[in-house]
């Protein structure tokens, strides 16, 4: 199944912002310890046979803490530089803003060797390890000899025939209910831009208060926050396709399996621990949002009571012979509540963002799906919307946002807010 990441060629990107001191010498030894107790944070990609397998880097190629000055424009600079294959696999720097006193740390965790959890598990690793070399509490680590097994070796038994009656199932639902895509609105065929394209990230978050009122809807209606935020992009995205007749969307949310697995696997093991769930559903410029994200919840719901997670695991690598086994309108990925890093006393963290980005975009398809990485640091909640600018616009993935944003508000006003006249 890791094969798939190698051809994506996608990675996390996790931005630490600092207010306060930070020892750079420390975190340096920090990010090498850590590194240090897991081999495939120190592998790259080689050839085996007809697919890939790691091996360990050189010393000299190891990843090491890069440091240099700088401030906002070094996110972007991150979001374009790649994790080749047979490099490094994860890649963290340090930008200090010497005008403003503040910092920046910056880590690109190759999708082959991590999911979101494990991504933020080794910023939070990082600044453990760092926070205990500050305060002189450091206890030596022995590393690790072994590479883990990859999570689809780690699956309940399945009968091979039944695996095989799931991917036949799947592959005939897909061709019959295909999700519509929504066009790009840059056309491969214009005049080259006055400056390059590139990856940009746009950002929709909430404060504590708004986070907090939205997680109070969901749990009143029965729903899931991924629910919401999951149905109020489909709407969004329907908005973005001609005709008024409901139309098949497509929503892929991703399933983490550690959880789900026995015994669990923990969420600082570095390793791809993700499969996949595409639903499609006709919806139509007024469909509801409530009962959107209740078509979302249960067939979410359902997907996982018949252990369906572990079949779709297993036919993930034939996605290569059938590309639409995962093609939504929408990609919803939701890490839920995760706590952010702890900082030795006098350093502050003042932003935590975690956003997906590939290396291989194709503008010529004329049209992708749209992506909204969810996250919530500290209480607040962010979806970040990673794109390309050669194919969808700045202005048209912020306008997309700021409509999801203002249904995100209209979902978590109070019941005074929605229904004033009752409450009078």
């Amino acid at each position: 199944m890791e094969n798939i990441y190698v051809a994506q060629r996608s990675r996390a990107i996790l931005s630490c912002a600092l207010d306060g001191p930070v020892d750079p010498v420390a975190l340096s030894a920090a990010f090498e310890a850590v590194t240090a107790e897991q081999p495939q944070l120190l592998a790259r990609i080689v050839p085996d046979g007809d697919g890939h397998a790691l091996e360990l880097l050189p010393e000299a190629e190891r990843p090491r803490l890069l440091m240099r000055t700088g401030g906002e424009e070094s996110y972007a600079e991150e979001l374009n530089t790649p994790l080749t294959v047979g490099g490094p696999l994860t890649r963290a720097v340090l930008v200090t803003d010497p005008d403003e006193e503040r910092h920046t740390l910056l880590l690109s965790i190759d999708h082959v060797i991590a999911d979101g959890h494990s991504a933020v598990a080794l910023l939070n690793l990082v600044w453990d390890r760092y926070r205990e070399l500050i305060g002189g509490t450091e206890a030596p680590r022995p590393p690790v000899a072994e590479f883990p097994e990859p999570i689809s070796t780690l699956l309940p038994h399945s009968d091979a025939a039944e695996t095989a009656k799931h991917l036949e199932q799947r592959v005939g639902k897909v061709g019959r209910h295909p999700a519509e895509l929504v066009p790009y609105d840059v056309k491969a065929t214009e005049e080259a831009p006055e400056e390059p394209h590139r990856i940009e990230v746009q950002r929709l978050l909430l404060d504590t208060e708004q986070t907090a009122r939205l997680r109070e809807r969901a749990r009143a209606e029965g729903l899931s926050v991924h629910g919401l935020i999951s149905a109020a992009l489909l709407l969004a995205a329907r908005r973005r396709l001609d005709g008024t007749d409901p139309r098949l969307l497509g929503c892929l949310s991703p399933v983490d399996l550690r959880s789900r697995l026995s015994p669990p696997v923990p969420a600082d093991l570095m390793v791809a621990a993700v499969t996949m769930h595409l639903q499609v559903l006709p919806v139509g410029e007024e469909s509801d949002v409530l009962e959107l994200a209740r078509e979302v919840r249960d067939a979410l719901r359902d997907f996982i009571d018949r252990g369906a997670h572990f079949q779709e695991m297993r036919i993930m690598p034939s996605a290569r012979e059938h590309p639409t086994l995962h093609l939504g309108t929408v990609i919803v990925t939701n890490m839920g509540a995760v706590s952010g890093p702890r900082l030795p006393e006098g350093t502050r963290v003042t932003d935590v963002r975690l956003a997906p980005a590939r290396e291989n975009y194709f503008p010529q398809a004329g049209r992708s799906p749209i992506m909204a990485c969810v996250a919530t640091f500290d209480g607040r909640l962010a979806i970040e919307f990673p794109h390309h600018t050669a194919c969808f616009s700045r202005p048209f993935i912020r306008e997309l946002g700021d409509e999801v944003h203002a249904s995100l508000l209209a979902l978590a006003k109070s019941d005074e807010e929605r229904h004033p006249a009752a409450t009078a």
